[in-house]
């Protein structure tokens, strides 16, 4: 297997072959990984600085570790931006995580018409927390040096602002004629993929992401739950691009 992967300070990996891995990071490897003396760990910054490492002390508040090797890992191009439409219950977590395994490098709730959720005052905090805590985790598991940038929840004009400046932003529709599978893909620049609530996109909505530059693509056959349609998307369009080559 490969190393597990822990997030540290990004000055902390580049002033010192030791690094100290304490606080919440760093009791989490040490008392319930139980990673020990002469393993391989991996640490980032979440932002493309990655140290592999050798531990060589563990305690109760964390880990000593030997860096063995730094890299630098460029940012993934093109970049692959879910817009997810805030779905009810557990689902959105749901979505985070599975769109952080596959890749994905930025995800962006979105506050559509026909959320059945509002995130509002301190309840959306929360949630907006949760994601953020979700994306972090996954990326850990899934071994990435760039973790997902969650941002904060956006309505449907600032969502067509974003889709306007994209090299290529997709509405994923039941009705669209071109399946997302056919159409050109960028080699760089953002790829905004637009996954609607479970009462799907609005009328008005299309249109202004339409107006925007946006354009329309059906998955497939079959209808997907709004929590699985962004990840599903996003694996059609990495597997068409280099960073799966």
């Amino acid at each position: 297997m490969t190393a597990p992967v822990f997030l540290a300070d990004a000055a902390a990996l580049r002033a010192s072959d030791v690094v100290v891995l304490d606080g919440d990071e760093g009791r989490h490897a040490a008392v319930v990984r139980r990673i020990t003396p002469g393993e391989t760990v991996e640490l980032t910054d979440g932002a493309g600085q990655l140290a592999r490492c050798v531990v060589v002390a563990a305690s109760k508040q964390g880990l000593t570790c030997e860096v063995r090797e730094r890299v630098d890992v460029p940012e993934p191009r093109p970049r692959v931006v879910v817009a997810q439409a805030i779905p009810k219950g557990d689902r959105g977590e749901t979505a985070v995580e599975t769109l952080t395994e596959v890749g994905v490098d930025e995800i962006l709730p979105w506050s559509a018409q026909r959320c059945m959720v509002r995130w509002t005052g301190e309840r959306g905090d929360k949630a907006l927390r949760r994601w953020r805590s979700t994306a972090r985790e996954a990326g850990k598991q899934a071994r990435r040096a760039w973790l997902p940038v969650v941002g904060d929840a956006v309505p449907t004009a600032a969502l067509a602002s974003r889709a306007g400046t994209a090299a290529l932003a997709v509405v994923l529709h039941e009705e669209a004629t071109e399946p997302l599978g056919a159409l050109d893909l960028p080699a760089d620049g953002d790829i905004v993929l637009v996954v609607g609530p479970e009462g799907g996109v609005a009328p008005d909505e299309l249109a202004q992401l339409s107006a925007a530059g946006a354009v329309a693509a059906r998955l497939g056959p079959t209808v997907l739950r709004t929590s699985t349609a962004g990840t599903v998307a996003a694996g059609v369009v990495l597997a068409r691009t280099a960073r799966w080559a």
